[in-house]
């Protein structure tokens, strides 16, 4: 260190720098004080820089760890949760399901005349969600158990409606086989006119509609539903009555296998041939005759009546589509319901005499 040469100067640091060859020069550094504390600091913080990093590594090496594991959490929570919405949306599958099954035994037990099963349901299981642990598929297990629970309560009933049809089935077989259970048409067909109130097509005036009206091509098939009897099959006389001559060539198939004397009229209407006579014995499937626009038709279709036998011994007409089990129709659940509360049919057109006897 060179010293100051009076009171006052500031001071430097001399550096000798002497090479092992002595035939080499010795080289000189001077560092005045401001150099050699601007140096002493920059040493110091990298000095400090090395004890942070060291101190720091090794919590950044755990970070990038739980980083890439909490990743890897992050997708397989991503993967589970596809998975319990696709069997959430399997148990929905079920449910709807096994609510166009409730509906067909529903219309079984209608058709049969059978009052509906009644089963206890049992309480909702709790929930696989952990109590008081916050998910994101909180809503989504919520859901599937109260899917499941309902559907666990839907196959119940059904197991117990079943047995009944069978039990009932086993004990009437002639009633099955004389109750219309199927479409009278095979082939594709368009329901273009509902039982019930509607406008008349030729007086535009609302009137009574006691059957169905099912669009198809002429000469399309037309089968019996049930097994019976041929009560008549013709084109009616207009002189006897003006509301049956209508109908064009007319089938009418009395059904009456159940007890007492009880059962069902047939009617199909409109056809363009009639393959069976009067007295015919019948099985359900055999064909009657075929789709034509005979009588008061505007278009080729088959009209399809149902009669049903009530207590006070009087025939009157039923909504057709509840015993067409071979089918499933728009809003079936509330027909059902309908068909359940709704009152005797009384602005009819009575059957011919000597049908449904």
């Amino acid at each position: 260190m060179r010293p100051a040469a009076h009171p006052g100067e500031s001071w430097s640091l001399e550096v000798q720098i002497h090479p092992s060859d002595i035939r080499k020069r010795v080289r000189y550094l001077f560092l005045s004080r401001r150099q050699l504390t601007l140096w002493s600091v920059v040493a110091l913080l990298y000095l400090l820089g090395l004890a942070l990093g060291a101190a720091v590594t090794p919590g950044v090496v755990e970070g990038m760890t739980h980083g890439e594991q909490y990743q890897t959490l992050i997708t397989e929570r991503s993967r589970q949760g596809e998975r319990l919405q696709g069997l959430v949306d399997r148990a929905g599958q079920l449910d709807g399901r096994v609510g166009e099954l409730d509906l067909r035994m529903g219309k079984l037990f209608l058709a049969y005349g059978l009052p509906p099963v009644k089963v206890p349901r049992r309480p909702a299981v709790p929930s696989a969600a952990a109590p008081g642990t916050p998910s994101v598929y909180a809503g989504a297990i919520e859901h599937g158990d109260r899917l499941r629970s309902e559907v666990r309560n839907r196959l119940m009933a059904l197991e117990a409606s079943l047995r009944q049809v069978q039990e009932f089935e086993t004990a009437h077989p002639e009633q099955v086989r004389t109750t219309p259970a199927v479409c009278p048409l095979r082939n594709e067909f368009v329901l273009v006119s509902s039982f019930g109130r509607r406008r008349s097509p030729f007086t535009r005036e609302l009137e009574f509609h006691p059957g169905v009206d099912l669009a198809a091509p002429l000469e399309t098939p037309v089968y019996a539903t049930a097994g019976g009897v041929v009560a008549f099959a013709g084109q009616y006389p207009l002189g006897r009555s003006s509301a049956w001559w209508r109908y064009g060539n007319v089938v009418m198939v009395e059904h009456l296998g159940g007890e007492d004397g009880d059962g069902f009229v047939t009617v199909y209407g409109h056809q363009s041939q009639v393959v069976v006579k009067a007295g015919q014995r019948i099985e359900r499937g055999d064909l009657l005759g075929t789709v034509g626009k005979t009588g008061w038709a505007t278009s080729p279709h088959l009209h399809y009546e149902i009669h049903r036998k009530g207590g006070d011994g009087v025939y009157r007409p039923v909504e057709p589509l509840i015993y067409i089990l071979d089918r499933h129709w728009p809003n079936e659940d509330r027909l059902l319901v309908k068909a359940r509360s709704a009152p005797a049919v009384r602005d009819f057109e009575p059957l011919p005499p000597k049908v449904g006897r």
